[in-house]
């Protein structure tokens, strides 16, 4: 798990997975190529309280268009935003704090 981004409105944690079975050399290899393999994104909402969890082929799009704001060299706290409201707008599951 690795905290990714902390704004007012938004927080955006990594979670990657060893892959089943192939040990640490494989997880090596995803991490050095940035290949998700079995893992992705927990995207909290922090105005509304929902999170969301994705993964798969939707991770790999939010991580692309994350990586396409970074290499612009114009990106802000805004712009971050408003791109991660788009996948957050899908949020269902409450936040709960225990």
């Amino acid at each position: 798990m690795h905290m990714l981004y902390n704004s007012d409105n938004f927080a955006v944690v990594r979670f990657e997975l060893e892959p089943a079975g192939e040990g640490a050399q494989a997880a090596a290899q995803a991490l050095a190529t940035q290949s998700l393999g079995r893992g992705g994104y927990e995207i909290v909402d922090k105005t509304v309280r929902r999170e969301i969890y994705i993964e798969g082929a939707l991770a790999e799009r939010f991580q692309r268009g994350v990586q396409a704001l970074v290499e612009t060299g114009e990106a802000t706290e805004e712009k971050f935003d408003a791109y991660i409201a788009d996948f957050a707008d899908a949020a269902q599951q409450p936040v709960v704090l225990h």
